[in-house]
């Protein structure tokens, strides 16, 4: 039997993870330089000349800092990583993420959250365990199009409206039209410092806002593709 995609009106509740997908996927290639950051035992700390410090505190150039997150996205092939999403309302979820491009994903929530978001490289469903409900999407009508895609370029494939810079942050505002609901809005504000995704304000289509964030991140491990399948609605797992 074929797909069905006729996605219902949203709900709160469907908002919400429609702008989590945005949000969270800008993390779907998070650069392997990660796992470099931290200082060696025995290293010495460096004192910062004070040319370097003002150019530190210097605008950072639009061009440069979009080639910067482009060259941040397109390093790592897998993830897997704790999150934390806060909507709009304050509520607060976290759960489990796996990510292996192109185009698959997995977002399992902790309890009491009932939630699943599963995307297998041409769909993505979102499913609730406890109503043993499903819908699904083309990819193409979710941000995940460009978010998982081999290669990401921000110019071209979304609209960036702006790039602002302070001696600590980087935050670059995208925008995509083409999103289903409308035209969602993507804050991303990088770490200055080592140019690492520190958080993300996403505004839906209705102008909810939810911010994201990971942790816990891994670049090495890769996940189980069986993670990425869409069971059939008849096979429903049992909620202790």
């Amino acid at each position: 039997m074929s797909r069905q995609f006729q996605p219902r009106k949203k709900t709160p509740m469907t908002r919400g993870f429609m702008a989590f997908l945005i949000g969270a996927l800008s993390l779907a290639s998070i650069d392997g330089a990660l796992a470099q950051k931290h200082p060696k035992p025995g290293d010495k700390p460096t004192k910062t000349a004070p040319d370097v410090v003002a150019a530190q505190s210097a605008p950072l150039e639009p061009q440069l800092a979009i080639q910067m997150a482009n060259d941040y996205f397109n390093t790592a092939r897998v993830m897997t990583a704790d999150f934390v999403q806060i909507g709009a309302d304050g509520r607060r979820s976290e759960g489990k993420l796996y990510v292996v491009k192109p185009g698959r994903l997995r977002f399992e929530y902790a309890m009491p959250a009932t939630m699943e978001i599963i995307a297998d490289g041409v769909s993505v469903a979102i499913r609730d365990r406890k109503l043993k409900s499903q819908q699904l999407y083309f990819i193409s009508q979710t941000p995940l199009k460009f978010l998982l895609q081999d290669k990401i370029n921000l110019a071209k494939d979304v609209k960036v409206t702006n790039v602002s810079s302070t001696d600590k942050s980087v935050i670059i505002t995208i925008e995509d039209k083409s999103t289903f609901g409308g035209t969602s809005t993507i804050k991303l504000d990088f770490d200055r410092k080592d140019f690492t995704l520190q958080k993300w304000q996403v505004t839906d289509p209705q102008g909810y806002d939810t911010l994201v964030s990971l942790h816990n991140i891994d670049l090495a491990t890769v996940p189980d593709l069986k993670l990425f399948r869409i069971p059939p609605t008849s096979l429903w797992p049992s909620l202790n």
